[in-house]
């Protein structure tokens, strides 16, 4: 049975409650439903009680049914277990519930959306009554649903506090079931989206979320969706371009495989087009800047292709800021293009009345009056006013703000309404071009829900005229009703609808979160044409082309995938690769901190014949097949992985399978050594002979490598092997050689010359090192130079090796900053590894300071603190994820990191007497020092001007780029927070000596929107009297902008505040009459040269470049 939670067991009995409200009858069905059944919103198609009557309760069955009835087309009963259906002791509760009379006979597919409550109540006084009422999806697998603790027997059979009679009196009662079977327009509600497939329910597929990406996601459905530009997109010539160096191909990718895709789509190869790492693409963006950057990356590609233009005719419209005087006939305009319009939210009650803030007009009179040019101070009108609109309107809603008592940008979740369909006729120039109606209809929102830090995007979108409204949330494609897409995304209180279940606890308004921030609309004259059906001839050729035979090799993997079962791989060692390796055994297989050997590998059916296998390795390895004889390796009890007997051949029956799991148990991989036969007409190895593997330590090199095998008699003396090793070295015979055996790691034993094989135990595929025999003195030189005199300490540290990957800190790899790696011993320390690590990189180890990383993301942990000097065991620490290989980042220091401990590192930027980034100053200071000492060792190192004040500022910027935040001087370096941004400056003669009569005011750069600052803030005087015409001259001396480029300039007040567009400043105007609030700062609009755009919260911008 299925059981809803108990939150939902909301009894409630008859009789005198809490609140003082009327009883009402299980028999008034209609009141009593409307009571105890609350409004879920949602369109009821149909209404029923039935109620049934039961006697002799306590000798009924355990389980038993109603007579069916029918509501809303459907057929339903009540289910009962008059003594519990649950796991605890038997006979207490009474378990009910409302079931689907007859599922197998419903169609397949088939779902009941219904609401429902199910009462027990006196057969003599229906008001008095034990009630639960819950709502639920009926399908085939859920088919029943409602209360396995309904309520306790006792509780049932004795009259509740201040009722005359029980529940059930004398063994009877009724059980009524009222059901309100709910309209399902979508066809989703309340489903559990098991099994969910949006290519057949909605012809569309989603996108894979890789992190914070669904901000990304929700736009790109948006213009996948604008076929027109889904065709633009398409013109672009890319069949050259690799996908994940071309934003165009990879973009191109996406829109293809939503287009023929029945699996939700990936984007990795898009955010790899855009030169964006993992980090990057886990930063929440701003929507609106990533639009407006993917589309200049695709205009400049589209240059000079089919496509031109086409992101200008689909998304540019055009806006006049104006100064119209009202008494004489004079007017001052501009007229600039917009991509989007960013609109007001808060204070606005809905679109239209956002567009009417947009372009309301302000007065300039009384002290305000406008001097116009050659007619002196008139009053006048000043503005905007649209001249145009695009095909597609992008429209931002100001969701999130600036705030200035918090300092820090916040989500603004008040209520706003808009329309399905918006005339925006009046808010154009009388001069505009009305042949056509000005009529826009809402074909996508973006939504927000969560707060500043986070949340989830995702975006609403109406494909076409025909297609109905869908909801694309990352991977899922849902129908979504009309209310789901206006109300649901208002904003502000929740109605008094029922509440989701975490909020009802809350109170019943509470802020919702979930919220509109960008609309696009469609000019309905356009929709035909910017909507226009896909056709085949609209994808490129060569798209179509180079993606199908992705798919063919995908479905190839797929299919080797699912046929793995079949095959299995073996691996084959060589004297070739056994001479490359240095390691125990033979070959490396499943060291913890080490990769394995790379070993040529075969993909064999399981059922292959051996003869079969055997002639396929023969030709790899281009020998005739009577020369190899193949080894199967065995891993003995002692972890060791060695050969043991060779294949028998001329078994005909002897399949590839049988040999694994015969000859190899407890291995997934087939291990093998191939044997060359010297001379086939002796196929087998000498009678009474073992196989011994010899390895070379050699002390100069500090090298241990495989020296092939030889074939020893088990009776022959271990001194006997000197000559062989002598020979095959090609050394003097008589060079004295010191053998050991290798047993297992830890366990290298110094062997007995004048034993034989068969007493030292020596077995097929063991393996001997040997050594020349070193003079004691030559011993103790290797060991003074910090080498190892002999395979046993050799061999401790290859048990002991692993290979640690260093990287650099801050920059990307590069000359001065290379990635490499370096094998080190668990056994040694910190300083061992920074000595070799600055041997590496030429830099002095003292210098270096390193930082471990986290096994996962390869993200900075936590710095290595020198004087603690732990062993590289202890740095590794065990990582329960057991990668192979250690990341630790690197930085190279200009001190030592001793006095680092002590001192505070960092770095001033100095913009000078002109507000000019010049140059980055790096300092280290002790912590105890005051930013003022800071500032006086910053004088020594920058040029003051001559006859200038000699005076420095150090500050900060705030979070929104807009304003300095100075420091005072009496504050401790060491308390600043880390990471920091510090800058400074030479406080101007004319700031300086500002008297009361002046304003300093605070001045910053943007860009067209007020959210991208960029360069450095800083401060200004503001005279009384003076027209800005001088104003500028003197900002343009303190800026030290020539005359050329300072007509590029425009200037705006900026009321933080009051969230108002930017009020651009005309050359009569006394900004000095400004009531200046605080936070109020003068904006410089100009085009940012620097590339180091802030965007708003102290956000990275967003920067793609493929």
């Amino acid at each position: 049975m299925n059981d809803t939670m108990d939150v939902l067991d909301e009894k409630q009995n008859g009789g005198p409650s809490m609140e003082v409200d009327e009883v009402v009858s299980v028999r008034d069905e209609e009141a009593f439903a409307a009571k105890h059944m609350p409004d879920l919103g949602h369109d009821v198609k149909d209404q029923k009680a039935f109620t049934w009557p039961l006697k002799n309760w306590k000798k009924l069955d355990k389980k038993l049914t109603s007579p069916e009835f029918e509501c809303g087309g459907h057929k339903w009963r009540i289910l009962l277990f008059p003594f519990g259906n649950s796991n605890a002791p038997p006979n207490d509760t009474v378990s009910v519930y409302l079931d689907y009379a007859e599922p197998k006979k419903a169609p397949e597919g088939w779902h009941a959306c219904a609401q429902f409550a199910l009462v027990i109540s006196n057969v003599h006084d229906p008001t008095i009554f034990t009630v639960s009422h819950a709502h639920h999806r009926f399908i085939a697998e859920e088919c029943d649903w409602g209360f396995t603790r309904f309520s306790e027997l006792r509780k049932l059979f004795n009259p509740h506090e201040n009722q005359p009679r029980p529940t059930i009196e004398d063994e009877s009662a009724d059980i009524t079931v009222f059901v309100r079977v709910l309209e399902d327009p979508t066809g989703v509600l309340w489903h559990n989206f098991v099994n969910y497939d949006s290519k057949k329910e909605t012809g569309c597929v989603g996108l894979k979320n890789q992190g914070a990406t669904c901000y990304m996601n929700s736009l790109l459905q948006s213009l996948y969706c604008t076929r027109y530009f889904r065709r633009a997109v398409y013109q672009i010539p890319t069949e050259d371009d690799h996908p994940t160096e071309s934003v165009a191909l990879a973009l191109q990718r996406v829109f293809y495989h939503l287009q023929t895709s029945d699996q939700p789509v990936g984007t990795t190869e898009l955010t790899k087009s855009f030169g964006w790492k993992s980090l990057d693409s886990f930063l929440q963006h701003d929507v609106q800047e990533f639009n407006r950057v993917l589309q200049d990356k695709l205009e400049s590609k589209m240059k000079g292709t089919q496509a031109e233009g086409a992101i200008a005719k689909l998304f540019v419209g055009k806006m006049k800021s104006y100064i119209k005087c009202v008494g004489v006939d004079y007017e001052s305009s501009r007229i600039e293009e917009f991509n989007d319009i960013q609109l007001n939210v808060k204070g606005m009650k809905n679109l239209y009345e956002s567009f009417k803030d947009y372009v309301a007009v302000e007065m300039l009179d009384g002290e305000n009056k406008y001097q116009a040019e050659g007619l002196g101070l008139q009053d006048a009108k000043k503005g905007i006013i649209f001249e145009s609109f695009p095909p597609v309107l992008h429209l931002q809603l100001k969701r999130f703000e600036y705030d200035v008592q918090r300092d820090a940008m916040v989500k603004i979740n008040d209520r706003h309404e808009f329309p399905f369909e918006i005339d925006l006729d009046e808010f154009l120039d009388i001069s505009a071009d009305r042949s056509q109606p000005w009529v826009y209809k809402l074909h996508g929102v973006l939504v927000h829900s969560g707060d500043l830090h986070g949340g989830h995007y995702f975006a609403l979108i109406k494909p076409d005229r025909e297609t109905r409204w869908l909801k694309f949330d990352d991977d899922r494609v849902t129908p979504v009703t009309d209310k789901e897409v206006l109300e649901e995304n208002y904003g502000g209180e929740a109605l008094n609808g029922i509440l989701p279940a975490i909020q009802r606890t809350q109170g019943r308004t509470m802020k919702r979160f979930t919220n509109a921030y960008m609309l696009v609309y469609i000019r309905e004259s356009a929709i035909n044409e910017v909507l226009a059906p896909f056709t085949d001839e609209d994808t490129p050729p060569h798209l179509k082309r180079r993606l199908d035979e992705e798919r063919v090799q995908i479905e190839a993997k797929k299919r080797e995938r699912e046929e793995q079962h079949l095959f299995l791989t073996a691996k084959v060692i060589t004297d070739e690769t056994f001479a490359r390796h240095e390691g125990f055994d033979l070959a490396s297989f499943d060291e913890k901190n080490w990769p394995p050997s790379d070993l040529p590998s075969f993909r064999v059916l399981k059922q292959e014949p051996y003869s079969t296998f055997k002639s396929r390795v023969a030709q790899h390895f281009n020998y005739p097949e009577n020369q190899i004889r193949l080894w199967v390796l065995v891993n003995r009890q002692n972890k060791t992985v060695r050969p043991d007997t060779h294949i028998p051949e001329n078994e005909p029956t002897l399949t590839v399978e049988v040999i694994r799991n015969n000859m190899a148990a407890r291995q997934n991989d087939l291990r093998l050594y191939l044997d060359i036969i010297p001379d086939p007409s002796k196929p087998d190895p000498p009678p009474q002979s073992i196989m011994i593997f010899l390895k070379h330590f050699d002390t100069s090199k500090q090298s241990l490598l495989g020296a092939g095998k030889a074939y020893m008699s088990r009776t022959s003396k271990v001194g006997d092997l000197v000559l062989v090793i002598n020979e095959r070295m090609r050394w003097t015979p008589g060079t004295p050689i010191k053998l050991y055996e290798e047993i297992k790691p830890g366990m290298i034993e110094l062997m007995k010359p004048k034993m034989s094989f068969a007493q030292s135990e020596i077995q097929d595929g063991d393996i001997i090192c040997f050594q020349v025999d070193l003079p004691e003195k030559e011993t103790h030189d290797i060991e003074s130079q910090g080498m190892y005199p002999n395979p046993v300490l050799y061999y401790d540290f290859l048990q002991n090796r692993v290979m640690i990957i260093f990287r650099p800190k801050v920059e990307e790899p590069n000359h001065d900053h290379p990635e490499f790696n370096l094998v080190l011993s668990k056994k040694q320390n910190y300083d061992i590894m920074s000595v070799k690590a600055g041997e590496y990189l030429r830099h002095d180890p003292i210098k270096l300071r390193f930082t471990t990383t986290h096994a996962t993301n390869g993200s900075p942990k936590s710095v290595l603190k020198r004087s603690l000097n732990q062993s590289i065991a202890e740095i590794m620490q065990p990582s329960y994820i057991n990668p192979t290989t250690t990341v630790i980042l690197y930085e190279k220091l200009d001190v030592s990191i001793v006095e680092l401990e002590t001192k505070r590192s960092l770095k001033v930027t100095w913009t000078g007497i002109h507000n000019k980034e010049e140059i980055s100053h790096p300092f280290l200071l002790p912590k105890t020092s005051m930013v003022h000492d800071l500032a006086d060792h910053l004088a020594k190192l920058v040029t003051l001007s001559p006859g200038g004040t000699g005076k420095i500022r150090v500050f900060e910027i705030s979070k929104d780029g807009k304003t300095q935040k100075e420091f005072t001087g009496s504050e401790m370096i060491g308390n600043i927070p880390d990471p920091v941004e510090l800058y400074a400056e030479e406080i101007p003669r004319e700031e300086l000596e500002a008297d009361d009569s002046d304003k300093v005011i605070g001045v910053f750069h943007f860009s067209k929107e007020l959210s991208r600052t960029h360069g450095v803030p800083f401060k200004f005087v503001v005279k009384r009297g003076e027209k800005f015409v001088d104003t500028k001259k003197r900002l343009q001396a303190r800026i030290g902008v020539s005359d050329k480029d300072i007509v590029k300039y425009r200037f705006a007040l900026i009321q933080v505040s009051t969230f108002k567009q930017p009020s651009y400043i005309e050359d009569d105007d006394t900004i000095y009459d400004h009531q200046f609030a605080p936070e109020d700062v003068l904006g410089l609009d100009h085009v940012d040269k620097s590339g180091k755009t802030r965007s708003g919260a102290g956000q990275t911008s967003i920067v793609i470049r493929g």
